[in-house]
């Protein structure tokens, strides 16, 4: 998958790239140098948030989808989208209407910020609504997320309880004991994917594919991060994060730009050459792909 989010400003500033005219050249390079690695890989554009047919009619204009084979959508209603949760369907078909490319649902879920019973009804009724319809559907998250760490999102405190939600979005609790949706998402298990990220050096990943493995998920979603690849000791980290998840069909997200590769210090920057995101997701699909 070719980034994440490039329509939130959370993950792409496109107020430095206002048309998304470096982030579609971006794309296309890096969908030139995988397929010229791997001719047979699945290349994925990375998951709009909030779902906008515009926006990849527009990305496509500028020849973002010339190099992938597929688009992915992501949707939270119950949390953060000002839609029902009931209009997935027609959410979906808007984008299956506007694009020749299938269409993966790459994160899609429920809080249990509010109540851990709005959680599990609100994961049957996505599984209602969306099972057989896209080709892949991951859930976010099998973990919540540890509150000592920073949420990726551009306002933090700012957002009030928005912020907040996104520390309750998985089915296993920070301190490794499952909710009441974990047992239905059993249930509907591989029909429905995992996304879960996993951090540099991330202490919960043995655990993680303990519960993957239980709960008999096929399909995992993750990430190697760009930035992530100017640490000490990256490659050890990859390795080991890479073969863990071997038993699983794995969609690996390339994201975030290193501070002094941007246009600006920041992960969400465009790069200042873009031919360096293209390395390095060549130089990733080489060694795990």
């Amino acid at each position: 998958m070719l980034w994440n989010e490039p329509n939130n400003l959370s993950h792409w500033d496109f107020q430095l790239d206002p048309e998304w005219k470096q982030f579609s050249a971006m794309v296309r390079l890096a969908g030139e140098a995988v397929r010229a690695e791997r001719p047979g890989l699945t290349r994925v554009l990375g998951g709009t948030s909030p779902i906008d047919a515009s926006f990849l009619k527009l990305v496509g204009s500028h020849g973002a989808l010339d190099e992938v084979d597929a688009v992915a959508i992501h949707g939270f209603p119950l949390d953060w989208n000002h839609w029902q949760i009931h209009e997935w369907p027609s959410r979906l078909a808007e984008i299956t209407a506007t694009v020749r490319h299938p269409v993966w649902i790459s994160e899609v879920g429920v809080s249990s910020f509010g109540a851990e019973e709005v959680q599990d009804w609100g994961l049957g009724r996505t599984a209602e609504l969306l099972l057989g319809r896209a080709p892949r559907i991951h859930w976010y998250s099998l973990f919540d997320l540890p509150r000592a760490w920073p949420a990726t999102t551009r306002h933090r405190e700012a957002e009030g309880s928005s912020y907040y939600r996104h520390f309750y979005m998985g089915l296993v609790r920070e301190d490794g004991t499952p909710k009441p949706a974990l047992r239905r998402f059993a249930r509907h298990a591989p029909g429905l994917g995992i996304c879960q990220w996993f951090h540099f050096e991330d202490h919960r990943l043995d655990a993680g594919v303990k519960w993957l493995e239980e709960l008999g998920v096929k399909h995992l979603r993750t990430g190697l991060s760009w930035a992530d690849s100017y640490r000490p000791g990256w490659e050890a980290w990859f390795d080991r994060q890479m073969k863990a998840l071997e038993p699983f069909e794995v969609t690996v997200t390339f994201c975030f730009t290193p501070e002094h590769r941007g246009i600006r210090p920041h992960h969400t920057s465009p790069p200042r050459q873009p031919e360096e995101y293209a390395d390095f997701c060549a130089r990733m699909v080489r060694r795990y792909g």
